[in-house]
């Protein structure tokens, strides 16, 4: 069939939107070319140090996070393992804890004046092991990232199929040779996802470095732009922190290329494997994990809540920054959802390289960390837009660029499954193309738009880098509140307005963790 050239309305709408979502980056390119050779002189010896930290706190982050979700994600789709069910259900949930939130539970636990120093005075012991600096960035970030392996590893093995193992059982492989050889390389393509999304998420993220005072890309941005007159060595050191994330994205593609699917099309479930002996060991391994990664963090921030009525001065749960965080995320939901119709619709309905290549720009938002992205909306609308400089339009617009290709991806899967012929069919009853838009296809996507929304709303939710450069005066989120009481040691006073973003944020986590794998789509 010969296809509809696309309308110049539509075409317009999508050019427009998504040289919005690029305005941030060229902003930044354009503020750091403006300070010439000066502003190369940023990259120093330090530079390089900073970016050799950051990395190394990447892999070791990415490396645990296999560590911990692939094994897991095996024995609860693969084994007898016991209360499996339970495991499989709970263990998604820490990704209801933002990385910041599980840095103030490992300080309230660990930390110098926290529980478990608490529990030790009585017998003698002084002083615990240094929680703050690398070990405490990376064992926060595992918490808040294993999730993404084993949501994605243990749809892929749900998916694997079984006929490929029991092959290699018929020539007598043993399991662990049978696993290495034929089960490990059939989920290459989904850990090569899972670890791009932890690394994404270690490189960009800002909260848990800060917290515990690690020396990365994103603690030193936000230094330089709060410290200097000169901001151009921040611009600088972000477009660093862009290079970086577009080369992990680039490797992760070169990985992916020649993999062929494992999967069956067949629901034929696999034999479940007896673990024997390891029964009761594997047990001890899941119940560690949900243990230590989700009931320690959820106790703890328990725990000091109910110190806030000990130390005099009540439990506050921040129901203003609450207010303030929900009216800020809803907003950028909504128009995110609205922004990405044309965009989505455009690459669907009318495939051709351009718009092919406008809607891979569209996912320029997982080359942005939040701070990046931050420090460029400030510089222009500084620069520019001074009514517009801390507002909360300006807030919304920088968590839409962010998470504009969430939305991307639940509204183009959606429209993927709607056959064109059924607008068509519309059309042939005598309405206009705004007119199908919203009567037919709207309703028929609107669970991946509903889906791409709640994905939006989430991670706004959560976000804290631009919330705290961004924010208008006196506009404090939960996030902000967390992090505030965090950086003073004020654990009692943090805790509460923490458990109160855990609670706003699992049933959305809950929903999209059960959703077909079919509709989990990695960055890019």
């Amino acid at each position: 069939m010969r296809r509809a050239r696309a309308p110049v309305a539509l075409a317009l709408a999508a050019v427009a939107t998504v040289a919005l979502v690029l305005l941030p980056l060229a902003y930044l390119v354009l503020r750091a070319a403006e300070g010439g050779a000066d502003a190369l002189r940023v990259l120093d010896r330090d530079t390089l140090d900073l970016v050799l930290q950051t990395l190394l706190l990447v892999g070791a982050v990415t490396g645990s996070a296999i560590a911990v979700g692939l094994p897991l994600a095996w024995l609860v789709t693969r084994t007898d393992l016991p209360a499996r069910r339970l495991i499989a259900v709970a263990s998604p949930l820490p990704l209801v804890i933002p990385s910041y939130v599980a840095a103030l539970a490992l300080l309230g636990a660990f930390g110098p004046r926290g529980l478990l120093q608490q529990l030790l005075e009585p017998l003698g012991v002084e002083r615990l092991p240094e929680i703050y600096g690398f070990v405490g960035a990376w064992l926060a970030l595992t918490l808040s990232t294993y999730p993404y392996v084993f949501l994605l590893a243990a749809s892929a093995l749900r998916g694997l199929d079984p006929a490929l193992e029991d092959a290699a059982r018929g020539l007598g492989d043993s399991r662990w040779r049978l696993f290495r050889r034929v089960t490990l390389p059939a989920l290459r393509p989904a850990l090569g996802a899972s670890s791009l999304l932890v690394a994404l998420y270690t490189l960009s993220d800002f909260g848990a470095v800060s917290l515990m005072q690690y020396n990365a890309l994103t603690r030193s941005i936000y230094l330089q732009y709060r410290s200097l007159f000169d901001r151009t060595p921040a611009a600088v050191l972000g477009l660093v922190l862009v290079a970086l994330t577009l080369a992990l994205l680039a490797l992760e593609a070169r990985t992916r290329r020649n993999v062929r699917s494992s999967a069956s099309g067949t629901e034929r479930p696999p034999a479940l494997v007896a673990l024997g002996r390891w029964r009761w060991p594997a047990f001890a391994f899941g119940a560690g994990v949900l243990t230590f990664f989700l009931v320690v963090p959820i106790t703890v921030l328990v725990y000091w809540s109910t110190r806030a009525v000990e130390l005099g001065h009540g439990i506050s749960f921040a129901w203003e920054a609450a207010l303030s965080s929900l009216t800020a995320s809803l907003a950028a939901a909504v128009v995110a959802v609205v922004a990405v119709v044309p965009v989505a619709f455009l690459a669907e309905r009318h495939p051709a390289r351009w718009t092919r290549a406008i809607e891979r720009l569209a996912y320029t938002g997982n080359a942005l960390p939040g701070i990046v992205i931050a420090l460029s909306l400030v510089f222009f609308a500084a620069n520019y837009l001074p009514t517009l400089y801390q507002t909360l339009a300006l807030l919304v617009f920088a968590y839409v660029v962010r998470f504009f290709p969430q939305a991307l991806a639940g509204v183009g899967s959606a429209l993927q499954r709607v056959h064109p012929r059924i607008e068509e069919a519309g059309r042939s009853l005598g309405r206009g193309p705004i007119r199908v838009l919203a009567t037919v296809t709207v309703p028929l996507i609107r669970r991946g738009v509903l889906a791409g929304g709640a994905l939006v709303f989430l991670n706004a939710m959560k976000e804290l880098p631009a919330t705290l450069l961004l924010r208008p005066i006196g506009f404090e989120t939960l996030a902000t509140e967390i992090w505030r009481f965090t950086s003073l040691g004020s654990y009692s006073r943090a805790a509460p307005p923490a458990l109160l973003l855990i609670v706003v944020s699992a049933p959305f986590v809950y929903l999209l963790s059960t959703r077909r794998s079919s509709d989990v789509s990695a960055p890019g």
